[in-house]
């Protein structure tokens, strides 16, 4: 089944630390700034709903002809954002849950600048590997 998702880290400064097109689709160029575009408009979003509830993962806050944006925000207000075809809640939960701990094993490295973009190659093969298991 062919599908689409692409997923981004946006600091708690509104700036996009890591980004990925993660979908078995190959994408055109421009696509892949469609994509961008989708989750940058859905910041706002976030922000308001982020506020008004205590979860961590908000599913479904927005939606771009067939794509749905879900949302992961952690405890420091780095949101987690995933572009992708509506499907199951319980893949994309747990998608959310893995990569938010590579994501804090990633922060919590001595070497690693607080806000700076993530361009570990180990860090991008871990998240792509748990798009395929989950997404």
């Amino acid at each position: 089944m062919a599908s689409t998702a692409c997923f981004m880290i946006v600091s708690k400064n509104d700036i996009p630390i890591y980004e990925a097109e993660v979908g078995t689709v190959p994408k055109k160029e421009d696509v892949a700034h469609l994509h961008q575009f989708i989750l940058d408009a859905a910041l706002d979003i976030v922000q308001d709903v982020a506020w008004t509830t205590s979860a961590m993962f908000l599913k479904a806050i927005d939606r771009f002809d067939d794509l749905v944006v879900s949302v992961h925000v952690t405890a420091g207000h780095t949101r987690l954002m995933l572009l992708h075809d509506p499907r199951n809640d319980d893949g994309i939960k747990s998608f959310f849950q893995e990569v938010h701990e590579l994501y804090m094993k990633t922060v919590l490295n001595p070497l690693y600048l607080p806000g700076s973009r993530i361009t570990s190659s180990h860090f991008d093969t871990k998240v792509r590997a748990l798009a395929r298991k989950y997404l």
